[in-house]
């Protein structure tokens, strides 16, 4: 039964995902091809195309999108929007400024897509962080976005922080600090998803902060190596390989260098 309060429902409750993606590359020239792999994968339009869909489940609508992207690499996209229902307008394209970054403004909300490629071309480590804030205010909730968001990054590590901040009032003045029921993160991910990954939770329950970190497992070697067609790799590559992406991975999750 819905809440009845005394006026808007101004919670903000705000969704922080930072999704890594690792690879393995056997020279420089692999781990080029790498990051123009990924730079075409993430462009603005493909971004935009990802951020559309988180603003037709939270329920918002578009007015306005501006979108460019950079040579040699980079893009920057960003989407004006309302909670308010009606009439649709049509998307005007303009540029914005800077690169790998978007951002997505809502009436009372926003949303916000940034990417970082790094590398170690001395290991052959290639690391591809993508950082995305959702926050809402009102009855509408950035969880409802939150298994879409995962699916579409496919994120071999994902660290998730979920906050709900102020309080509304119902009709007998009785302050609300949260209108959902929550406990963990994990309450809003889907069965699938949890059995491809290892998670654990940092709550704070009673002030409403809630936080998830999830690594793929088991560990597949083949899903992280990306070389030319070519190039066979010995046994001793293979292991230098694991070795590399596994602690990579670790120490990602654990937020903590291991060596």
């Amino acid at each position: 039964m819905p809440i009845k309060l005394q006026g808007f429902n101004n919670l903000t409750k705000s969704l922080s995902i930072s999704v890594y993606k690792v690879c393995w590359t056997a020279s420089p020239k692999d781990s080029d091809r790498y990051i123009q792999k990924v730079d075409s994968q993430y462009s603005a339009e493909q971004l935009t195309q990802l951020l559309l869909g988180v603003v037709d489940m939270i329920g918002a609508n578009i007015l306005n999108i501006a979108q460019q992207n950079y040579q040699p690499q980079g893009a920057s996209v960003t989407l004006m929007m309302s909670e308010a229902s009606g009439v649709q307008v049509k998307p005007n394209i303009n540029k914005v400024i800077q690169p790998t970054d978007l951002v997505a403004h809502l009436d009372k909300s926003h949303i916000c897509v940034h990417t970082y490629p790094e590398r170690d071309l001395e290991k052959g480590l290639n690391t591809f962080r993508i950082d995305l804030d959702v926050s809402t205010c009102g009855v509408i909730s950035p969880l409802t976005a939150l298994n879409y968001l995962l699916q579409s990054f496919a994120a071999d590590i994902a660290t998730i922080d979920y906050r709900v901040r102020g309080f509304t009032r119902d009709i007998r003045g009785k302050k609300l600090f949260i209108d959902h029921e929550i406990n963990s993160i994990q309450n809003y991910i889907s069965a699938d998803l949890q059995s491809g990954y290892k998670m654990i939770d940092v709550n704070l329950a009673q002030e409403n902060i809630f936080h998830t970190k999830m690594m793929r497992a088991p560990f597949n070697l083949e899903r992280y190596l990306f070389r030319d067609s070519h190039t066979e790799l010995t046994s001793a590559q293979h292991k230098n390989a694991a070795d590399i992406l596994q602690l990579e991975m670790q120490e990602i999750f654990y937020a903590s260098n291991l060596v």
